[in-house]
């Protein structure tokens, strides 16, 4: 694919995106080409698995696809630029241009964002927000891409306002993406349930989605099968998916935009018995 055509696929695909939030709950559908994710390791890691996923995820729903090639669960054992490259490469342009929805990459790893972008990804999803890599937000910017900004801490702290910590991190990224050029429209901010946090400052992140309107910028809340869920509800598998759904149509029904999860039929029908019952 030439550079040009990249550009316009990433162009097109973030447009795409955009335009849709604020007119309905989006859906951003998870693909993990890793061997180690909590919930779904090593079953999308080749070209073909990938992509079918990938198109199953966009016909149950999703508005967008995330990419993921490092494990960010609990203890998870980080990998090189090298190797996540090495998992992503693959699949990456093909996603692109057969997929059927944008796609976006998560990494915190500036190089590989960079070279996902060249392919024609939409958006980069930074599970530490600008804060990690500090080449991140001028390979975002001179690419015009979209970003999320999610929360993130290297360590649990019980004893802290987490959504004081939030506010605090927002504001540190939100003035790197100013200084690098990152156009405001083209920013959302993650609260990070699940990342750094106990399991009461997780409800207190889910809870603060009001608050967190302050900045004026799309939310989305990626709380999708958290062990959180299992704990609340006995441990039965179901019971993740059930908490999923629950936090996530109460989160839209406080003003969140996006949505990202493993399960897009059963959260595109949620999703359409909420709007049913605003619009009635």
């Amino acid at each position: 694919m030439g550079a040009n055509l990249v550009e316009a696929e990433r162009t097109v695909g973030a447009a795409r995106f955009f335009d849709l939030l604020g007119t309905r709950p989006v859906i951003m559908g998870i693909i993990n080409v890793t061997p180690d994710s909590f919930s779904d390791g090593g079953r999308f890691t080749t070209r073909d698995a990938c992509l079918a996923q990938a198109r199953k995820l966009a016909a149950d729903g999703a508005d967008i696809v995330d990419v993921g090639a490092e494990s960010t669960r609990p203890g998870h054992t980080p990998v090189s630029q090298h190797e996540e490259w090495a998992r992503l490469e693959p699949a990456l342009s093909a996603l692109v241009r057969e997929a059927g929805v944008p796609v976006s990459v998560d990494t915190y790893k500036a190089e590989t964002a960079r070279r996902a972008l060249e392919c024609g990804v939409a958006l980069v999803n930074d599970v530490w927000g600008l804060q990690r890599d500090p080449d991140m937000a001028a390979v975002v910017a001179a690419a015009s891409a979209g970003v999320v900004i999610m929360h993130n801490r290297d360590s649990v702290d019980p004893a802290i306002d987490i959504v004081d910590d939030m506010h605090s991190f927002f504001e540190r990224s939100l003035d790197i993406a100013r200084r690098a050029g990152i156009l405001e429209r083209h920013i959302i901010l993650d609260p990070g349930v699940g990342f750094g946090k106990s399991r009461e400052q997780n409800l207190a992140a889910l809870r603060a989605v009001p608050d967190l309107l302050r900045y004026r910028l799309p939310l989305l809340i990626g709380a999708s099968r958290k062990s959180m869920f299992g704990d609340l509800l006995g441990g039965a598998p179901e019971g993740r998916l059930v908490g999923t759904l629950a936090a996530n149509l109460v989160a839209a029904m406080q003003g969140a935009h996006v949505f990202r999860v493993h399960d897009a039929a059963e959260h595109r029908a949620a999703f359409s018995v909420l709007q049913a019952i605003r619009q009635a």
